[in-house]
């Protein structure tokens, strides 16, 4: 049978390199441990610390003796692969698809967007993640303006607090940090700050435009709204404060019982988790 030609190895290498080029929020997440975990259902504990307390004593305390050890509070994490995203369409006849140029790759290219969106969709969810602080109560309507009227922020301002708000939680000023903007507030942001990247070779790399400060920013759709779309939370972040997996990348070509024809099915298996909270800011805003 026609579909018995198909190579799903190849497809699935192609998606993975395309999902890589295309995701957005999944780029700047943790992934280190994405080796530890195959299928659905299984976990991996993300390990991690408390700091420690420093102390002091006089130099005429030398001898004496020191405090007992403190227990350092552990802050290990589980994070649960269980999010599935699939694909499962006709292609007509296999032999014939894969015989004209461009039609499998197009199929190709079309799946791993669709699949990429699922992924930066849910990662994005995080913004609102109960650990996850938000940066302000109620969410101003961003404008260009550096004379903001009641109710409004300049947008400069906005990150400016975010970014303090990171580095008030330890966040140390020279840890990457990433910012991912909707469509709306970059035009926004463009207006009030026209930004440079000097490095050309990366300027459009999974979503990047620009550098506010040191700070990386991003453009995604898929930036979580609540209040039907009115409110976008905006997530600027740490590499480190959410883990994500991908373990798994599987296709397949069959031919469906009730169908002359052949279809192409698949799915990804990845999940993700806020492991460090302090280093994650949601930034609420509306717009004028």
């Amino acid at each position: 049978m026609a579909y018995q030609n198909f190579i799903p190895s190849v497809w699935s290498e192609g998606i993975n390199r395309e999902l890589e080029r295309l995701c957005v929020f999944a780029e700047d997440c943790n992934r280190k441990y994405e080796g530890k975990v195959k299928k659905k259902g299984e976990s991996v504990t993300i390990l991690g610390v408390g700091k420690p307390t420093i102390k002091r004593i006089a130099k005429a305390s030398r001898n004496n003796d020191i405090d007992a050890p403190e227990e350092i509070e552990d802050t290990s994490v589980i994070m649960y692969i269980n999010q599935i995203a699939y694909f499962n369409y006709l292609v007509g006849d296999i032999d014939k698809a894969q015989a004209v140029d461009g039609i499998m790759d197009a199929l190709e290219a079309e799946t791993s967007e669709g699949l990429a969106n699922e992924v930066d969709t849910y990662i994005a969810s995080f913004a609102k993640d109960s650990s996850v602080a938000s940066l302000y109560t109620a969410a101003p309507k961003v404008v260009a303006k550096e004379t903001a009227a009641s109710g409004e922020a300049y947008v400069l301002d906005v990150l400016d607090l975010a970014i303090q708000k990171l580095f008030e939680n330890d966040v140390k000023e020279s840890t990457k940090i990433v910012v991912t903007v909707s469509p709306r507030f970059y035009t926004i942001l463009k207006k009030a700050y026209r930004f440079e990247d000097t490095n050309n070779s990366e300027i459009l790399k999974n979503g990047k435009v620009g550098m506010y400060g040191k700070v990386i920013v991003k453009m995604s759709n898929n930036v979580h709204k609540t209040d039907s779309g009115a409110t976008d939370n905006i997530m600027i972040r740490t590499q480190r404060a959410i883990a994500f997996a991908k373990p798994l990348t599987h296709t397949e070509a069959y031919r469906p019982e009730k169908k002359f024809a052949d279809a192409v099915k698949g799915f990804i298996l990845f999940d993700a988790k806020v492991v460090r909270p302090k280093e994650i800011i949601n930034i609420n805003v509306k717009y004028a």
